[in-house]
């Protein structure tokens, strides 16, 4: 036999007021009837007889109101989660169960999300803010299309749970015109989740991991980079104003990799000289928060010579005056075109670009690139550092002219 379940709000006389009325909560599970206050009174006018609860049309009201309805969602939680195991769960079963727990203690998604945002907004940079939030959006479309809710104990995420949002996140279908999610993209989605609930468990909010049981795994991409003639094509090729402009910036780039909000921000302070009585850029990713010094090279400095006049970047007390990235990368697009470059150039090629093209290639050690970058891991480096392959060409060249002056193998006597 089906059980029914039923929440309802009445009204009774309180004591000592002719007016007042306090609001009792009923709860009906198979016909039969447990009752208790709400604690909630409330003047006899403002009650809503026909839907027995009260008129919301005053700031009290309304959180009497969201009162109420925070203890009808409780109970049914209570309701939901007992049913299964004890089949004949009574209304007295709830009351007490509710009376005894009080409202409910348990932490939402929702909590873990507000806490993640009040503890890392002045510590993680704004793209990663922005990144987290399209995080929660796609968390927020599952449940309401997977569980018909937009809230879920942290307690009830499981591992299928987990499994599942995967699943949607490979499945669903864009908004907005964007495209689908590569596998990259549904990986960096359950990396933040991940992360969410790992900070949830260290602030003991739950005591299993639902992604034990589950490994990001990513594919490998090849970053992109331009070559030494790809970057001189880009240099010399003459331009109207517009992409001469971000033209000019993106090279900057490509001579300090300094990614485009850090260029963006670069202002004069940030030039300083160095103990060898050179030109050095000091400033800190915005990122990560990270020590950027590195030397001004020449290609760089004629740059920022360039534009030292230019009023846009003095109004706003810049060197350099930068478009959104949005557009940049869009004025790239025809960038490439032009000098005919079939790579999909952005303005984090730059970045790439100084790292093998500018750097590795000439010889500049790893570590060093790794400082100059910001990173902390040299393995972070490693990621952009990839060799070209004529570095690889150099460097067996050179080891076969030393190989060659070897004895390898004694002649018989």
């Amino acid at each position: 036999m089906q059980s029914t379940f039923n929440i309802s709000f009445l009204i009774r006389k309180a004591r000592g007021s002719k007016e007042n009325r306090t609001i009792y909560v009923r709860i009906n599970v198979n016909g039969k009837r447990a009752e208790f206050s709400s604690q909630q009174s409330i003047h006899e006018k403002h009650w809503d007889s026909k839907k027995c609860f009260p008129k919301s049309n005053t700031i009290e009201l309304k959180r009497i109101c969201n009162h109420l309805d925070r203890i009808k969602f409780n109970l049914s939680e209570i309701y939901r989660e007992h049913i299964i195991q004890n089949p004949s769960i009574s209304s007295k079963d709830i009351k007490n169960l509710f009376l005894g727990n009080g409202p409910s203690e348990d932490n939402y998604l929702s909590d873990i999300l507000a806490y993640h945002e009040e503890k890392m907004k002045n510590t993680l940079a704004p793209g990663t803010l922005k990144n987290y939030g399209a995080t929660e959006n796609y968390l927020k479309r599952f449940l309401a299309a997977k569980h018909k809710t937009d809230d879920i104990k942290l307690k009830d995420i499981t591992s299928k749970f987990v499994f599942d949002f995967e699943y949607y996140l490979r499945t669903s279908k864009p908004i907005d015109h964007h495209n689908p999610l590569s596998n990259n993209g549904v990986m960096k989605h359950m990396e933040r989740f991940k992360k969410l609930i790992n900070l949830a468990l260290k602030i003991e909010w739950i005591e299993k991991n639902p992604f034990r049981n589950f490994t990001p795994k990513f594919d490998r991409v090849e970053r992109e980079f331009l070559t030494e003639a790809e970057l001189t094509k880009i240099k010399e090729k003459d331009f109207g104003r517009r992409l001469e402009q971000v033209r000019d910036i993106f090279v900057f780039s490509c001579y300090t990799g300094l990614s485009f909000i850090d260029v963006a921000n670069l202002s004069e302070e940030n030039i300083i000289i160095g103990m060898d009585g050179e030109k050095w850029i000091s400033t800190h990713r915005q990122k990560t928060f990270n020590k950027v010094f590195l030397p001004l090279l020449p290609q760089a400095e004629a740059i920022l010579e360039k534009y030292k006049d230019n009023p846009q970047a003095q109004h706003r007390g810049i060197l350099l005056p930068a478009a959104s990235n949005q557009k940049t990368n869009a004025y790239l697009k025809e960038i490439a075109d032009l000098c005919e470059i079939k790579k999909k150039l952005t303005f984090h090629i730059a970045r790439h670009t100084f790292a093998t093209t500018v750097t590795l290639t000439n010889g500049v050690p790893i570590e060093t690139v790794s400082k100059m970058l910001g990173h902390t891991k040299l393995a972070n480096t490693q990621i952009y550092a990839k060799v070209v392959e004529n570095k690889i060409g150099t460097d067996m060249a050179a080891l076969k002219k030393r190989l060659s002056t070897n004895k390898l193998v004694k002649k018989a006597d």
